[in-house]
């Protein structure tokens, strides 16, 4: 059976989210920590299939986790790259920009939240702006690990990045640094891309 998931080419060089984003932190997170993720990803669909083929489910609960985990962080991070652009930073505009003054009280008050979220996340994990087609509102997320304390069917917009291996090689332990650097590397013309996809959708 082919690989169902393949690792995402990076859009821009290495360096180039540099003073914010050392090159050494790019190469690493992108073609090591995600490059796992899509093998995880595709082994624990490899092993979903034999157990199918074999009627043989004693391992199920652990497959079924390790795919939740691996598909997750491999959904996520290939956001993050399309998330950040060597000419990113400033607000958002159009659509994206009406919806969060709408549903998040401006986009400071939205900023501040979702920095706060992303500090505050307890371990590994993500701060995550989502389109919510339940409500039909944009909301907040802390993504503990890739995956869970999320909202059923809500869509990731913009991914930060809370892990260590994210930023610890250049801001150690500091990592509300790394979240003030982010937001100089957001790229809200992916953003508005996204919202623009999806905030018609709706599953209730």
């Amino acid at each position: 059976m082919p690989n169902q998931y393949t690792l995402p080419d990076l859009p821009y060089d290495y360096a180039a989210l540099e003073p914010h984003l050392s090159a050494q932190i790019v190469e690493l997170h992108h073609d090591k920590h995600h490059a796992a993720y899509v093998t995880g990803a595709n082994g624990a669909i490899d092993g979903l299939a034999a157990a199918r083929e074999k009627n043989d489910f004693a391992t199920i609960n652990q497959l079924e986790k390790n795919l939740a985990f691996h598909l997750s962080g491999h959904v996520l991070h290939s956001l993050l790259w399309k998330n950040m652009s060597p000419d990113g930073g400033g607000e958002p505009e159009g659509e994206l920009k009406a919806a969060i003054d709408d549903q998040l009280g401006g986009f400071e008050a939205f900023k501040n939240q979702l920095t706060q979220a992303s500090n505050g996340i307890q371990g590994s994990g993500w701060g995550v702006l989502a389109w919510d087609p339940t409500g039909g509102r944009l909301i907040v997320e802390q993504v503990y690990d890739h995956q869970s304390n999320l909202g059923q069917a809500a869509v990731p917009l913009l991914a930060l990045d809370m892990w260590e291996h994210a930023f610890y090689l250049q801001y150690k332990n500091v990592k509300a640094d790394w979240v003030t650097a982010f937001w100089n590397l957001a790229n809200w013309a992916d953003v508005g891309e996204r919202f623009g996809r999806v905030s018609s959708l709706s599953v209730v």
